[in-house]
């Protein structure tokens, strides 16, 4: 299966989150990321999807934390 990497902005939006999480995620390990800086992004397949309604788009419930690697300490 091909990987694909969305930026923090479109990551956030898919799990339902603040794009600080998904910096924070990255840098724990729990996601996927290629890149530095402005151009980084992040592994779609490694992020929980958040619910949300389907007419309105608003959403209903963030999507859960990806679990720690093992070894690994949350940020």
């Amino acid at each position: 299966m091909p990987s694909v990497y969305v930026t923090a902005t479109d990551a956030a939006y898919y799990a339902g989150v603040p794009v600080g999480t998904i910096w924070r995620w990255a840098s724990e390990g729990r996601i996927g990321k290629t890149g530095k800086g402005k151009s980084a992004r992040y592994s779609l397949f490694d992020l929980p999807k958040g619910r949300r309604d389907e007419i309105t788009r608003e959403l209903l419930e963030p999507g859960q934390a990806p679990p720690l690697p093992e070894g690994a300490k949350a940020a």
